[in-house]
């Protein structure tokens, strides 16, 4: 009985050991990035907190009409929410969007309001386990008008469909896989008219993370003892006001990249065609969202540094500073409203992921900051 025991315990040990070997081969070994920004060009009087919640903020969208701009938000799916997952902000408070059954709903995360009065909706389905999908809304009627299922072929298992843009013309819809647990980065581009999707530049180097961690004012994005970083690869993406460019950058990377909307709308063209398209725009710090201004300049989040970057494509070279807050915990998600604020989702990742309930509750309220721009 006791060499039994001893044996049990001896395998125990060698599954252990090979389980942490293949985590930290796969997801650990992360180096610290050098990156410094500049002087800020905001003070920190201009930034506003807009709204508070006492959950942790997912993404937010601002739709593009100057006369009644609308604000929403999602409940970041990494904080397991167990009821709204959508919300409108309505008088400074949360109301679900676009009824209070939210019962359609899996891992809602990325959100886009386009020119055509629709709201997106990026849904991951727990990592592709459930199915990918992308929902449409109606905002002259709040209706659910479109849902379209991702097969399983460019959402796969292990797939973390993040964020997403739309077209000037609404014809087309990019989205940013960052396939944390696949390690199958790619853009996915969605033809709206067609219902068709495909998935580009699968484990290419510009939308591939290269081995940085993130390391905030709290913590140093690492887990499990050190066996798993945070490491991802494309997360945040934007087409720009033109409709000439989709602009995108890996977290773990130390440049941002652009490629012609059109290569990439064009199902004619191969992977290889899309590919030898991307050009190198800039520098950049580990970012999470990025967002095209009215300007044509690029905003592109710092999430070391409580800070949001612009970059002018035409020059590119490192970006310039725009702000930098100690309120921000994480800069996550950007949107361009209608009434000349810009809007930042604080996802405040190193107070959620991985955290107990009790642990989020402690650190609530969080945030949306605006500023004007």
């Amino acid at each position: 009985m006791k060499k039994t025991l001893i044996g049990l315990a001896s395998g125990l040990a060698i599954i252990l050991i090979l389980l942490s070997i293949t985590l930290y081969s796969r997801y650990g070994g992360g180096q610290e990035y050098d990156y410094v920004p500049a002087e800020p060009f905001l003070g920190k009087e201009q930034v506003y907190e807009f709204f508070s919640f006492e959950e942790p903020i997912g993404n937010v969208a601002a739709t593009p009409d100057t006369a009644n701009t609308r604000v929403f938000f999602t409940i970041h799916p990494e904080s397991r929410p167990k009821h709204n997952k959508l919300c409108e902000i309505v008088e400074g408070k949360a109301v679900p969007y676009p009824t209070e059954s939210q019962e359609q709903y899996i891992t809602p995360l990325g959100l886009f309001a386009d020119r055509q009065n629709r709201l997106w909706v990026i849904d991951h389905g727990n990592h592709g386990l459930s199915g990918a999908r992308l929902l449409a809304f109606n905002l002259a009627t709040n209706e659910q008008v479109m849902e379209y299922t991702f097969s399983g072929d460019v959402a796969e298992k292990g797939s973390f469909f993040n964020d997403l843009s739309v077209t000037p013309d609404g014809k087309f819809v990019f989205i940013a896989d960052v396939s944390f647990f696949g390690k199958q980065p790619s853009l996915v581009v969605f033809d709206v008219e067609q219902q068709r999707a495909r998935s580009l530049l699968d484990g290419h180097e510009s939308v591939s993370g290269q081995g940085y961690v993130p390391v905030t004012p709290s913590k140093k994005m690492r887990f499990l003892g050190g066996l798993v970083d945070l490491m991802p690869g494309i997360d945040g993406l934007d087409v720009s006001p033109d409709g000439a460019y989709v602009y995108y950058a890996a977290m773990s990377h130390s440049h941002m990249y652009r490629v012609p909307v059109g290569l990439c709308t064009d199902f004619s063209k191969t992977p290889e065609e899309v590919a030898a398209g991307v050009e190198m725009v800039s520098r950049k710090p580990l970012s999470d969202g990025i967002r095209v201004g009215p300007d044509g300049w690029v905003y592109i989040t710092d999430i070391e540094h409580q800070s949001i970057d612009w970059v002018d494509p035409a020059v590119g070279g490192k970006p310039r500073n725009l702000l930098q807050d100690s309120r921000i915990r994480w800069a996550d998600g950007l949107s361009f409203g209608g009434d000349g604020y810009c809007y930042l989702a604080d996802s405040a990742i190193p107070d959620q992921m991985l955290r107990t309930k009790g642990h989020m509750r402690e650190r609530a309220p969080y945030y949306i900051f605006r500023w004007r721009y």
